[in-house]
């Protein structure tokens, strides 16, 4: 994947958070998206550990060129401070730092909203169960008036990110 398919994501999702700003101060009392719209969630798949998920992901997304630039394994961050076990929770964060480069140098407001993220989260209800949840770019990619070569671009990503959660769920090492 190019730099340019990351810079039209990113620009979507500002596109995107701008008209939602706009559109609550402008329209007050309106209904917004609930934040359950604007993920996509998908459950791991029995007999699919949190830890072969995570695996799962990292290998897809070096598969396709796309590069592990964090990890924050919150609920570990949680215990330290509380004494208290809590479910797992991780943010995986991917990106293309001459991508993000770009980005940045194009609007300092793109710093905000790199690198993707893919969160796992352990089902509260089923330990050892997890959910794998990111930002919905549909709703970008709708949002933004996209030239069809970059709306194709941005599909291209979100395929891409599609692919590296699917991964993940399923278990495919």
């Amino acid at each position: 994947m190019n730099g340019k398919a990351w810079l039209i994501v990113v620009a979507g999702v500002l596109s995107l958070a701008s008209g939602l700003a706009q559109a609550q101060k402008n329209n007050a009392g309106m209904a917004l998206p609930s934040i359950g719209q604007t993920v996509v969630k998908m459950q791991i798949a029995k007999g699919v550990s949190l830890d072969d998920a995570v695996e799962s992901m990292k290998l897809r997304a070096n598969t396709l060129n796309i590069k592990l630039v964090a990890e924050l394994p919150l609920s570990e961050q949680v215990k330290a401070m509380t004494g208290k076990p809590v479910r797992r929770i991780g943010v995986y964060q991917f990106c293309d730092a001459l991508t993000a480069k770009q980005m940045v140098d194009y609007s300092i407001d793109f710093a905000a909203y790199l690198p993707c993220r893919i969160a796992l989260v352990e089902d509260d209800k089923e330990p050892g169960r997890g959910w794998l949840v990111m930002m919905d770019l549909n709703m970008i990619i709708n949002a933004a008036q996209l030239t069809p070569e970059m709306k194709a671009k941005a599909i291209e990503v979100r395929d891409i990110l599609e692919s590296i959660m699917k991964a993940g769920a399923n278990g495919e090492l």
